[in-house]
């Protein structure tokens, strides 16, 4: 079992920048794939960034690419989320999320969540 607990989230203005954590419990942290996702008040949760056990593999959603980068320290069974460049359309609760297989984009592929951090950025 793991546990997941995110934090760093905020108030930001639009252009600014922060970093979400997800710290993980459980011995076995280290062979998951860890994913971001984000849901936004009446709208789907959807898909962020997600990376592989090693670190070696990375996948992010299109409007991301290039303003945020997702990496991990297994061995502060730590993943995180750097957000720079923020757009009000970004405003959403975030969620990390693991799963034993690789990089995936559908949230039923993950088997193990956490209880979520607000994000809002201000236009």
């Amino acid at each position: 079992q793991v546990q997941l607990v995110e934090s760093g989230g905020g108030l930001v203005p639009a252009g600014g920048s922060l970093r979400l954590s997800c710290a993980a419990s459980g011995r076995t942290f280290s062979s998951y794939t860890v994913a971001w996702f984000r849901q936004a008040p009446g709208k789907e949760r959807e898909f962020v960034a997600a990376i592989t056990w090693s670190g070696s593999g990375t996948a992010y959603t299109d409007s991301v690419k290039g303003r945020f980068t997702i990496s991990r320290d297994n061995a502060k069974n730590t993943v995180y989320l750097q957000m720079s460049s923020l757009k009000p359309e970004n405003t959403a609760v975030y969620y990390c999320a693991t799963n034993r297989g690789g990089l995936r984009v559908g949230a039923e592929a993950y088997d193990y969540w956490g209880q979520g951090a607000q994000v809002t950025v201000s236009s």
